[in-house]
């Protein structure tokens, strides 16, 4: 077994060194992928915090460290750089066919990538320190980026053009959204239905639905759960995955259409967590980074990313 399930109802571009690939490898898989590495490495010293997947089989890291992104093979686990950083961290990320769009922590920014060549095509400024820059998901026209230290969302209009800084959008958050001490909003997804999003605050647990037209926040009734340390987001379906990162486990919850409430459906826990952050989805694997926030980071600190069974 991948993993550990704690069921809780019955109801429902810049080449670099190529990384080995990990000797761990996958049982049988509805999707094809036996034989896919299930646990691969990572450079070491990487600091890794998002993960994006696809086009195709291939997984896209950014690095806390220098912002650099590197691409794994999921099919080989064999991964190489294919951006150079710049100097600025890389945390949450979202690929489209052509792009990849990089939340930049505490830089401030926001960042699109020629997926092809690795070239930054626009780095734009979204706020001035105290600031933390942490997540992103892309709708049809915007990409939607989240601000742990302020109490605001910023769209990025997609589409064949280069964004500019003009056109950037910074959204107040409100409604039932409240802004408190520490980490805020973090992990940011689509509704099933895809006319609202859905932004995880760290420090309080909760889960918002927010109009991404005003910026009016509603808060999800999750039947009373609380989303302690919750991080990245996931939402396939009517089936939102939230990472619980200190916590080492994730929190599976079927939504109704809208995505104003939710129950419980199981809880996902690995030994090989090791603080995951951020979750992408491959067949039927979950693909997790683990960041290791509590290992001493140094040049040489090993990381790794995950796969579990869905």
């Amino acid at each position: 077994m991948f993993r550990r399930r704690t069921l809780l109802t019955a109801a429902v571009a810049v080449p670099a060194a190529l990384a080995t690939s990990s000797a761990i490898t996958g049982t049988a898989s509805a999707d094809g992928s036996r034989g896919f590495p299930t646990e691969f490495p990572l450079p070491n010293g990487f600091l890794p915090e998002g993960i994006a997947i696809g086009p195709g089989p291939f997984a896209y890291f950014g690095s806390r460290a220098d912002g650099r992104i590197h691409r794994v093979n999921l099919i080989t686990g064999v991964g190489r750089d294919v951006s150079a950083g710049p100097g600025t961290p890389s945390v949450g990320l979202k690929t489209d066919d052509r792009r990849i769009y990089v939340s930049g922590g505490n830089a401030g920014n926001g960042r699109v990538i020629d997926l092809r060549s690795g070239t930054i095509l626009a780095s734009l400024t979204f706020a001035a320190a105290p600031t933390f820059i942490n997540d992103v998901v892309l709708t049809p026209r915007t990409a939607w980026f989240t601000d742990s230290q302020n109490p605001f969302i910023y769209g990025v209009p997609r589409g064949r053009g280069v964004p500019e800084q003009a056109d950037v959008v910074r959204l107040p958050l409100s409604g039932d959204y409240v802004h408190v001490a520490g980490f805020n909003a973090n992990g940011i997804a689509r509704t099933p239905d895809g006319r609202a999003l859905l932004i995880v605050q760290s420090a309080t647990g909760l889960l918002f639905r927010v109009d991404p037209g005003t910026g009016v926040a509603a808060t999800v009734d999750l039947g009373g759960e609380l989303l302690t340390n919750g991080d990245g987001l996931l939402v396939e379906g009517r089936t939102l995955y939230v990472v619980q990162n200190q916590l080492n486990r994730v929190a599976v919850f079927r939504l109704d259409r809208s995505g104003g409430s939710g129950r419980l459906v199981e809880r996902l826990t690995d030994p090989r967590f090791d603080i995951p952050t951020t979750v992408a989805s491959f067949g039927n694997r979950l693909y997790l980074p683990n960041a290791r926030f509590s290992t001493p980071p140094t040049p040489e600190t090993p990381y790794s990313a995950v796969a579990i069974r869905k």
